[in-house]
């Protein structure tokens, strides 16, 4: 017996109920000329992931029943086809649904809406399995949405074999399989094979924890697993797909390759009474290819999605605005990314030789638009208002603001998405202005820290994954001491520690959740440990308003971090 399971890895957007339909069925299509008997779409497919608020909204849920009917139909003149698509399903109303179960379906009976999976075959519904584990941190609050599933689901795939048999399959969805009960459930009521429809968030070194994950679940009930993964941008996630298959000894069977759409084919053979899974292998990239990959998916599908023409950023001759302008041309080629150079009085030479020399590289358009002007205007107006005040950061926030005006001009009037600069150790201590450099549509690095701003740009001049130019930021660009250029002779650490040991105190109080008291007995200095949260806690106001970007770690300024802006703790 050998049944051929495809893994769907399909890019889906939110809401677009019929695109999203479409797509399924597209791909089924293509599977079943393929040989493959039995398809997964990601977790909830039919509407993508996560769909938010619009799981409140009854006429959502409606829409989503009635699009997973759509597929059924498309699909029902493939003899043995078995297709797993995930929905939502009002609980009061599944019983409605004319469903006809086998044995060990769940009947999902619960009042409220379940995240389930539909089993179609041959135009007809015949399981539904609804979530058992609903979770309810970092970026997840499936809780505010859902109400629990409550059993196992069983069916059967693939035309009968010469002995009469069809395999049996347990279904999962997603955090059901980072627990031991859900598998062991389906397993003793007659599954030979698990499968898991996933939508789960991408950080740095999380699709590794999902394989040593999925290993200890086929160890524990001795049943092999094929794991459909998620695949695309949603606002400020990215899921990577890298879709596998797992042996029940825990050996990796194959894996589909990461960031791109994929029909990954696992073969299923019978022998000697157990199911032994074989399929191609894509090779794990680097961390640092990883990184990329994501930044470039995260802003190629924020932008598309959304429908922008186009972005714009300003090109400063420094390290952050190099990294971003790579990242888009990578995302979006050169002829949809623009470069503006925003000089003033303080603006060093090698910033604009720099600056012109990497848009040059990477054949963007680029722009010099002189700020000095404007700046006198500014000056003279309030002249009489600061009269007797010494100059201070307030000047050079007003710089920062009248490039930010200029840059949303332009977007206003070719319609172009402002991407901001900005990476995470400015974020976490407020050294950007709000409403200026903060200003724009979508942070691309917000999630990155200087540190590894700075990995990321030699690892880009040493690779050209998207073949769009190599080496092209200015050696100058990295090796150069950070300055925002907004007062003479500027330096960061003029204002703030040394990158490497901030972004530790970051790492660790941001990300691992670690006290100062912790924090110190790491070896940390104790004054550089308390400027740092100090700055962390007294610029929660600005990050409650800057733009979302691409979140990279477990732990982002996002979703991830819900802080109290007015906030007395201390530790």
């Amino acid at each position: 017996m050998t049944l051929v399971v495809c893994a769907a890895q399909l890019n889906l957007i939110v809401g677009d109920l019929p695109g999203n339909a479409h797509k399924i069925i597209t791909a089924a299509r293509a599977a079943y000329q393929d040989g493959v008997r039995l398809v997964l779409t990601p977790e909830l497919s039919i509407c993508g992931y996560a769909a938010e608020d619009l799981f409140l909204r009854a006429a959502f849920i409606a829409a989503c029943t009635a699009a997973v009917q759509t597929v059924a139909d498309a699909l029902a003149d493939l003899a043995d086809l078995s297709v797993v698509v995930g929905s939502p399903v009002c609980g009061d109303d599944s019983i409605r649904l004319s469903l006809t179960y086998p044995p060990h379906s769940s009947t999902p009976v619960a009042s409220g809406i379940l995240n389930a999976a539909y089993v179609l075959q041959a135009g007809r519904v015949v399981a539904v399995y609804a979530k058992r584990e609903l979770p309810n941190y970092q970026v997840f609050d499936e809780r505010r949405y859902f109400v629990p599933g409550r059993a196992v689901c069983v069916f059967e795939a693939g035309p009968p074999s010469v002995e009469g048999r069809r395999v049996k399959v347990g279904l999962l969805i997603c955090e059901d399989a980072w627990f031991e009960t859900p598998a062991l459930e389906a397993k003793a009521v007659g599954a030979e094979l698990l499968v898991v429809i996933n939508a789960s968030p991408f950080h740095a070194g999380k699709g590794l924890l999902r394989e040593q994950m999925m290993q200890k679940r086929v160890q524990s009930c001795k049943l092999p697993l094929v794991y459909a993964h998620l695949v695309g941008g949603q606002d400020e996630l990215v899921f990577e797909g890298r879709s596998f298959a797992m042996n029940a000894d825990g050996t990796l069977a194959g894996r589909a390759p990461g960031f791109v759409e994929h029909p990954f084919r696992v073969q299923c053979h019978r022998t000697d009474g157990a199911i032994r899974l074989t399929a191609s292998t894509a090779l794990l990239p680097t961390p640092e290819a990883d990184l990329w990959s994501a930044l470039v998916l995260g802003v190629r599908d924020y932008v598309d999605k959304n429908g922008f023409a186009g972005v714009l950023l300003g090109l400063s001759g420094g390290i952050d605005s190099a990294l971003v302008l790579a990242i888009a041309v990578d995302a979006l080629g050169a002829d949809r990314v623009r470069a503006v150079m925003m000089p003033s009085p303080y603006t060093a030479d090698i910033s604009w030789i720099d600056a012109s020399d990497m848009a040059r590289r990477l054949g963007v358009r680029y722009d010099e638009l002189s700020i000095a002007p404007m700046m006198a205007t500014f000056s003279a107006a309030l002249a009489d208002e600061f009269k007797g005040r010494a100059s201070d950061t307030t000047e050079e926030n007003v710089q920062a603001r009248i490039r930010a005006t200029l840059l949303m001009a332009l977007s206003n009037k070719l319609g172009h998405l402002v991407l901001t600069t900005g990476n995470k150790s400015e974020m976490a201590v407020g050294y950007c202005t709000l409403y200026g450099d903060m200003a724009g549509g979508f942070a691309v690095i917000k999630d990155l820290t200087k540190t590894t701003v700075f990995k990321l740009a030699h690892w880009r001049n040493a690779h050209d994954p998207n073949r769009t130019g190599a080496s092209p930021i200015p050696q100058r660009i990295i090796t150069r001491p950070p300055s925002a250029e907004l007062r003479s002779d500027q330096k960061d650490e003029d204002s703030l520690p040394p990158y490497d040991i901030l972004d530790a105190i970051v790492e660790r109080y941001v990300e691992n959740n670690e006290s100062t008291a912790q924090i110190m007995a790491a070896g940390l200095d104790a004054g550089a440990v308390l400027q740092v949260t100090q700055l962390i806690k007294a610029n929660e106001y600005k990050r409650r308003q800057a733009p979302i970007g691409v979140r990279v770690t477990p732990r982002s300024f996002g979703k991830d971090w819900r802080y109290p802006i007015t906030n007395w703790f201390g530790t």
